[in-house]
């Protein structure tokens, strides 16, 4: 398990690709990672695809809301949050619950890997078996980086792509969905800033201490893996990915 925070990218040439089913998913699980790109200068696009309106609302539809009201409401909060992290999001409104793949969806997605030229992508886990609409928003993130390296598909985007690194951020059930994570970020630096972007999401307020906690945990962990040479704080924030495809290196450390 990795500890060493250059696994993720955080400077202007590195550009950061998150692509997420519900516009709360990009703040609970990668929004240290989103801040930390955007704090040195880089460039952060959040790919959401869904507004979360069916599936994660529940609050505002007890209240009386409609469906437009809803997703006005959720669109609300997620462009606040990426505000707050200085990321740019754009918004698919695919429809969640269940979140279904079109070609329509695809190709727009690989426009934006075209457009954006990814250094790393960050998307869910590949298994949910609490959520469909996660490991479905992985399943076409992953195939759309697959299509965006290919010369015979077409776009006007841009060139093809090279082979950005994926990262699964952790899932809210990590024990029931085969998360094994081998790499902790460290997120000190910017976690008041995730955590200004969680108490952004009213409709899910209940998640705001829970992802605290989580953030505590993961950079116990993290000190832990890490020893006293990467001199991290006294009190440790991190968040937690798991790679989709090996690390290439020309050393071991």
């Amino acid at each position: 398990m990795s500890s060493d925070p250059a696994e993720l990218p955080a400077d202007a040439a590195r550009p950061l690709l998150v692509v997420t089913a519900h516009p709360g998913d990009f703040v609970w699980r990668a929004a240290g990672a989103i801040a930390l790109t955007t704090s040195t200068g880089g460039r952060a696009l959040i790919a959401c695809l869904t507004f979360g309106e069916r599936g994660e609302s529940a609050r505002l539809w007890r209240q009386g809301y409609d469906l437009e009201q809803v997703k006005a409401v959720r669109r609300g909060e997620a462009e606040q949050a990426s505000k707050v992290l200085g990321a740019e999001i754009e918004f698919f409104d695919a429809g969640d619950y269940p979140l279904e793949e079109s070609p329509e969806l695809l190709s727009r997605l690989v426009d934006v890997y075209r457009r954006l030229q990814p250094a790393v992508v960050l998307t869910h886990a590949p298994a949910d078996p609490y959520n469909i609409d996660h490991p479905k928003a992985c399943e076409i993130a992953m195939k759309a980086r697959i299509l965006a390296q290919a010369p015979g598909v077409p776009s006007d985007a841009g060139d093809v792509i090279g082979a950005p690194p994926v990262f699964h951020f952790e899932p809210h059930q990590p024990e029931m969905c085969g998360f094994h994570p081998d790499v902790l970020l460290d997120i000190t630096p910017v976690w008041e800033r995730k955590r200004a972007a969680m108490e952004v999401f009213e409709a899910q307020r209940h998640l705001w201490e829970y992802y605290t906690d989580l953030g505590r945990r993961r950079g116990v962990q993290a000190k832990r893996n890490s020893g006293p040479n990467l001199g991290l704080a006294a009190e440790t924030w991190a968040e937690a990915y798991q790679r989709a495809y090996p690390h290439v290196t020309t050393t071991l450390a």
